[in-house]
């Protein structure tokens, strides 16, 4: 038997991300890019015309953060309530914040490089690591919530009117939701360039397509 068909056999493999997680996943992300794209040509009309005319990039802008809004409830109310562990999968433990976190960092500036292994092993029930758990409690917990706050509001400026002047005004109400989605159209990059730094550049993006991902033997 051939060394490599030897080593087809001794392949393990996890269901990491159930399909209604990854439906969530692809809806989402189509949702965001529209809405980044969408939202800079909003705002540099005079530079940036990728959906024709303004009024059609804020039909589309509006559109897509609906249903993204639509879908992160979705999301909160599957790990909340149909799985319980949001808080478990999302939220740094103590050792996440004491060694995780520094062994994370370690790995993913140094030791990704060496040929070295990553101190995290997912598992359904602890898929990320310390690092990814910072990154989404942030920006699921934190950010998504007032960027589609900051966008409801800025899509009912008449009937929320008392509303956006007890909190700054239009001008500031808009300039924060740009910063924030300033964050998130960062994040798509950094999001991806992570994603290739599993044992195979492909190994991660795996588990979005059909749920299964190989486990690393160490």
């Amino acid at each position: 038997m051939s060394a490599h068909n030897e080593h087809a056999e001794h392949k393990e493999f996890i269901y990491l991300t159930p399909m209604p997680v990854r439906i969530w996943h692809w809806i989402n992300a189509l949702g965001i890019v529209t809405l980044c794209l969408t939202g800079i040509q909003i705002r540099f009309p005079e530079y940036v015309n990728i959906f024709g005319t303004y009024k059609a990039a804020i039909r589309l802008h509006n559109t897509a953060g609906i249903t993204v809004s639509i879908f992160y409830a979705v999301w909160l109310a599957y790990y909340l309530i149909v799985k319980g562990n949001l808080f478990k999968l999302y939220v740094p433990n103590t050792y996440d914040i004491k060694m995780g976190i520094f062994r994370q960092v370690l790995y993913y500036f140094y030791y990704f490089f060496k040929g070295g292994q990553s101190p995290h092993h997912a598992t359904p029930d602890d898929k990320f690591n310390p690092m990814q758990k910072v990154a989404y409690m942030g920006l699921m917990l934190a950010l998504m919530p007032l960027v589609i706050m900051t966008g409801i509001l800025i899509l009912n400026v008449a009937p929320l009117r008392e509303l956006i002047l007890l909190m700054g005004g239009l001008k500031i109400l808009v300039s924060a939701h740009f910063l924030i989605a300033c964050c998130f159209f960062a994040f798509l990059f950094v999001h991806v360039y992570l994603a290739t730094m599993g044992h195979t550049p492909l190994a991660h993006f795996k588990p979005m397509w059909d749920g299964w991902e190989e486990v690393e033997h160490h």
